[in-house]
């Protein structure tokens, strides 16, 4: 039940850093959703960065309904993405702690990607956002850096707080 809760409210807090923010400003300032998707990775295996991902574009679409399936596309990528490179990239141990660079590298390299694609597949292939070099380089170096902020500050998060508590509240 904790693990569900922690999944709710982190995709609440995705939507809500999602929903201050418009296209494409949203798309280069994640360091929150990637935070979050890390630590709904963490927490609620299997897949549960895709879980916070969907609930944070479900709400998301409510907002934007004009942009509901980009959002909720890319958004449910980016979750299975990072579940997928935080498994691949061996990111937890065997005593449930947490490689802090393997995390920020998970972090960097699924946000990049997902955001250079949602990108692309906004400018280029749909014209609904203006094509503008700057702007591609600002959201390529502005992603990176927030994935890799997101990722660093999950591993802070998960070895302060979130470790503790998931170990003394697990089922025997």
């Amino acid at each position: 039940m904790r693990k569900l809760a922690l999944t709710i409210l982190f995709g609440v807090a995705i939507f809500i850093s999602k929903g201050l923010l418009p296209t494409p400003m949203d798309k280069m300032l994640i360091a929150f959703q990637a935070l979050f998707l890390a630590l709904g990775a963490l927490i609620a295996k299997p897949f549960g960065a895709t879980r916070v991902a969907a609930i944070g574009a479900l709400l998301t679409a409510i907002i934007r309904p004009i942009l509901a399936p980009l959002t909720v596309i890319f958004a449910i990528a980016y979750g299975i993405l990072t579940d997928i490179l935080i498994y691949a990239m061996g990111v937890e141990d065997s005593e449930n702690s947490v490689r802090t660079k393997r995390l920020a590298a998970a972090m960097t390299v699924s946000t990049a990607i997902t955001g250079m694609l949602s990108y692309y597949f906004s400018s280029h292939v749909l014209g609904v956002i203006p094509r503008n070099l700057v702007l591609e380089v600002t959201i390529l170096i502005g992603g990176t850096i927030s994935g890799l902020l997101g990722g660093y500050v999950a591993a802070i998060a998960w070895r302060k707080a979130l470790k503790n508590l998931m170990i003394q509240h697990r089922p025997e």
